[in-house]
């Protein structure tokens, strides 16, 4: 698949401003020595985690070891094929069922996570468990979809971080079917084909949406993996001809990458899983690597099947 980056991309991934991705200072004489060379280009780095299943009562002690790794993980090295180490992350993501059932005990555990042991920023998309509560159980209480909207403003957001284009959007589940493979409903293909060139927030009325270029690069999280999708040709063809580089997923609590039409698909593990591992995702101008690290053994993944590591060619390279 060749992933397309615009010179407008470019300009994004360097831009000071952007969170942990500030630009060097020059050393003495740079200046004059490098005027006509292009500015380095620093990467997009953020982790990925699912499926954490605070429990009900707010214990969240068992997600500790996942987030003290994480605060660690800067300056690891990567593995020799991948080189370099991994730099400060800009946030974490994780891919929902944030709790095992909405309650308030669980809530709060998780706002201390963020707020009290966490180092970086932190964005989410509400799982199954979070919505519709668990094993066939009905009428679970609104307590994540509520604390999800203060957040975010809906249960449908996008937003922006280095020069890539994060659109999430909220899938409904149906426990009554009592399967945990599912539709991506209609109301969520119709988020993302709205939201794949514009920047949504509810707080802007539709005539003030931001645009977002086409041939901006796209990442798509939803809760479904690959592997739950019931739809899959559905979800693709709302992506229509957008640069989207990756989807992100959870639900089946284990690190997994898959390719489908030219689509990546990186499911994100939990710490509810036989593995202890959490995915370090960088994105260049050249290069998207995913790759899980299991923290309880202190070393990478080797298994081809959790790792993504695609070349990116960008037909525009002067700036």
């Amino acid at each position: 698949m060749s992933i397309r980056f615009t010179r407008r991309n470019v300009l994004q991934f360097i831009s000071v401003g952007a969170m942990s991705m500030a630009l060097p200072k020059r050393l003495p004489g740079q200046e004059k020595e490098g005027k006509d060379k292009q500015p380095e280009e620093k990467p997009l780095t953020f982790f990925g985690w699912s499926d954490t299943h605070i429990p009900v009562h707010g214990d969240g002690s068992k997600l500790w070891p996942a987030v003290d790794a994480m605060n660690l993980l800067p300056g690891k090295v990567f593995p020799k094929n991948i080189g370099g180490v991994v730099e400060t992350p800009s946030f974490v993501f994780n891919c929902g069922d944030i709790t095992h059932w909405p309650t308030h005990q669980a809530k709060k555990a998780y706002e201390d996570l963020l707020t009290k042991r966490l180092k970086y920023p932190s964005y989410e998309i509400l799982g199954n468990h979070d919505d519709a509560g668990a094993d066939g159980v009905k009428d679970a209480p609104p307590i994540m979809k509520e604390w999800f909207k203060r957040r975010y403003g809906d249960l449908c957001y996008t937003f922006d971080q280095g020069g890539i284009h994060f659109v999430c959007p909220f899938s409904a589940y149906d426990e009554s079917l009592g399967s945990p493979a599912q539709d991506i409903t209609a109301e969520a293909l119709d988020f993302i084909r709205k939201n794949l060139y514009r920047h949504y927030s509810p707080d802007l009325v539709p005539e003030k949406l931001i645009p977002v270029p086409k041939g901006t690069p796209v990442v798509v999280a939803t809760h479904l993996c690959f592997d739950a999708m019931t739809n899959r040709d559905a979800f693709v063809d709302a992506l229509k001809d957008a640069n989207v580089i990756m989807v992100l997923g959870g639900h089946y609590h284990k690190a997994q990458v898959k390719s489908y039409r030219g689509i990546n698909f990186v499911q994100l593990p939990s710490v509810n899983s036989a593995w202890s591992e959490i995915t370090v995702i960088r994105i260049t101008s050249d290069r998207l690597v995913a790759i899980p690290y299991d923290y309880s053994k202190n070393q990478w993944t080797d298994n081809p099947g959790k790792i993504l590591d695609v070349k990116i060619s960008r037909p525009d390279k002067t700036i």
